[in-house]
């Protein structure tokens, strides 16, 4: 049976969602480290990801936002749970797994392929270190004021509106973020205005979609016991 596009797309999103709140859960459980380890995940599948331009609709966005917005999720519920020093070491996490992809992507696709058919493994990644380097910038830039903003609104709110720091900080964060990352990674490949738009609406529809899952996410992460 064929699945349409919507329908992957959504199931996508929500998959990620159900990873991503997992991975907060097995931090409570068993130690911050999970969801920094799973941030860093995310940030290398973006970039890898990005590569690949899609529509959404009227939408023309990078393939590796679905990931990459998960990223200001996971971010999310550390900042409530265990921090903001614990968020600042997420995205430092993340800023030295891009770096490796950057370079580590540019040393591989500049090698001589053996064979005529791993021609295709280089034309795919050709982009990856500029998108690479495009994400570092844009993330330590859009991550930091992430963290910024949502306790700032934290403490502006005395702890409450949950829903009110994960939307404004991720939709504010995200704009930023999708300025300087289209910029540096696709000027002069492909038209910046439509990617720039087309990412930061579908980063905010999703900042919108993971509202009920940070609740739920913070719920459950309440009643597990840390393991001694």
């Amino acid at each position: 049976m064929c699945i349409s596009f919507t329908t992957q797309l959504v199931l996508w999103v929500l998959i990620t969602l159900v990873f991503s709140g997992f991975a907060g859960i097995l931090g409570k459980r068993y130690g911050v480290e999970y969801p920094i380890a799973f941030i860093s995940a995310l940030v290398v599948m973006a970039g890898v990801f990005a590569n690949k331009i899609i529509e959404i609709g009227p939408l023309t966005v990078p393939a590796g936002v679905m990931v990459f917005s998960m990223t200001f999720f996971v971010t999310d519920i550390i900042s409530e749970k265990w921090g903001k020093k614990e968020a600042r070491k997420a995205v430092w996490a993340g800023f030295f797994s891009a770096l490796v992809l950057a370079v580590s992507t540019h040393i591989v696709v500049g090698w001589q392929p053996a064979y005529e058919s791993s021609k295709a493994f280089t034309e795919a990644l050709s982009l990856t270190p500029r998108i690479a380097f495009a994400g570092i910038v844009a993330y330590l830039f859009s991550q930091h004021y992430d963290v910024w903003f949502f306790h700032f609104l934290k403490r502006k709110t005395k702890g409450k509106h949950l829903w009110m720091r994960n939307n404004l900080s991720t939709a504010t964060s995200q704009l930023i973020d999708s300025i300087v990352f289209v910029s540096i990674a696709f000027y002069g490949v492909f038209p910046v205005i439509p990617l720039i738009f087309g990412q930061w609406i579908v980063k905010t529809v999703i900042a919108a979609i993971d509202t009920p899952f940070i609740y739920v996410v913070i719920r459950i992460m309440d009643k597990v016991k840390e393991k001694k």
